[in-house]
């Protein structure tokens, strides 16, 4: 007798048969060990870059400021903490703008903004490897159309833009999730001048990464372009190693947002212990500004061992490295392998990617040693030879 379930069964099944099924294995800390289940592993899957999750000082502000778990309503009906403004200061002052606004987290905060500041006269562009966050921004603003220029290919995006006779808005990523490499950062903002087009950044993986030396101000200030971003889009759990996610723009674009975005208006506050830490990490950085220089010492090396094996790594210049295999099932296999020998690295699939691209996604930080990264370059020479990959 048919179930009414029976869709669902069909739909796993056929993830199984094209190797893109997912299972969550159990994680945990132990001191200064990450462990899934009970083997204890190196970690290159965090995006906690520059380790600050796990920092000290913040640890202890933390603990010394932990008066509720949670505001448990909005900002708008229970009222707004006062270490939530303070945070928003720092953050606007931090991407250069006039205001900044937190959001519970960073995928909220994509799709607050971009379904608040478009309407049916926009057309909204962007870019085809945008994060799915930006996607589903997209996919609920209700703008006229959506066009999707392809990967960093500005000539594409212009020939769109001089078709349009709509109200434009330019939605890209700072550094690619998947693919590690960076926007265009300093031809967009002339693109979006030249057309009239707001122009949207989430720059979520190389804020308080990229940056000016100790000044860790993300893509937009690598590029020199601060001001010509009309929304910053970025999140605290990454580079800062806390959690949350902010927009920061001007005054005029923070009051729409607080008066028009559902996924700020309908959400819970964040909580003020969290603010504090974010606030406290901040300062950290701020203080030791040679984190930056000695992390990216680190990426450069690792990129160049894994060019030297003949891996197929894309035009990644940043922490976020990909080992480009194709196949779904190659790609779990290797990772398999890796973690047998003590190295958690992810198979990333469909729909994360297209299909025939999965790979290794290996995020770098500061708290794996170079001797640690030694090991791991030497058991991926190994079975990327084993899998005919190099």
């Amino acid at each position: 007798m048919a179930s009414k379930y029976d869709y669902i069964n069909d739909q796993l099944q056929q993830y199984r048969e094209k190797n893109t099924y997912r299972e969550l294995l159990t994680s945990q800390i132990k001191g200064n060990s990450f462990y899934v289940g009970k083997k204890k592993v190196l970690n290159l899957c965090s995006n906690d870059y520059l380790g600050l999750s796990q920092n000290n000082s913040v640890l202890a502000k933390i603990r010394n400021s932990l008066r509720q778990v949670s505001p448990c309503s909005s900002r708008l009906v229970a009222g707004n903490n006062i270490n939530i403004i303070k945070l928003e200061r720092i953050l606007a002052t931090h991407r250069s703008s006039e205001n900044a606004l937190i959001y519970p987290t960073g995928y909220m905060a994509n799709l607050g903004a971009i379904t608040a500041i478009s309407s049916s006269e926009h057309t909204i562009f962007s870019d085809s490897l945008n994060h799915s966050s930006i996607i589903d921004a997209c996919r609920l603003a209700k703008a006229n159309k959506i066009q999707i220029f392809q990967h960093n290919d500005l000539d594409h995006l212009e020939r769109l833009l001089k078709n349009s006779n709509a109200k434009k808005i330019i939605v890209t990523e700072g550094v690619f999730s998947m693919d590690g490499d960076m926007a265009k950062l300093d031809l967009l903002s002339e693109l979006a001048k030249k057309h009239d087009s707001i122009l949207i950044l989430d720059d979520a993986h190389s804020d308080f990464v990229f940056g000016n030396y100790g000044n860790y101000g993300g893509i937009p200030e690598y590029f020199g372009v601060e001001n010509d971003v009309d929304i910053h889009i970025s999140s605290l759990s990454k580079g800062l190693g806390c959690f949350g996610g902010y927009v920061a723009s001007s005054h005029l674009i923070t009051d729409l947002l607080i008066n028009k975005s559902r996924q700020f208006i309908y959400t819970s506050a964040i909580p003020e212990h969290l603010c504090l830490a974010a606030i406290t990490a901040v300062s950290f950085l701020k203080k030791n500004k040679n984190i930056q220089k000695k992390f990216f010492i680190k990426i450069k090396w690792f990129i160049n061992q894994l060019n030297q094996l003949g891996f197929n790594i894309g035009a990644t210049s940043s922490q976020i490295i990909p080992i480009i295999i194709g196949d779904e099932k190659v790609a779990s296999n290797f990772s398999k392998e890796l973690f047998k020998k003590g190295i958690f690295i992810q198979a990333i699939r469909y729909p994360t990617v297209s299909l025939g691209k999965a790979r290794l996604r290996i995020s770098l930080n500061m708290s794996i040693e170079l001797i640690h990264l030694t090991y791991v370059i030497n058991c991926l020479d190994k079975l990327g030879k084993k899998y005919n990959l190099i």
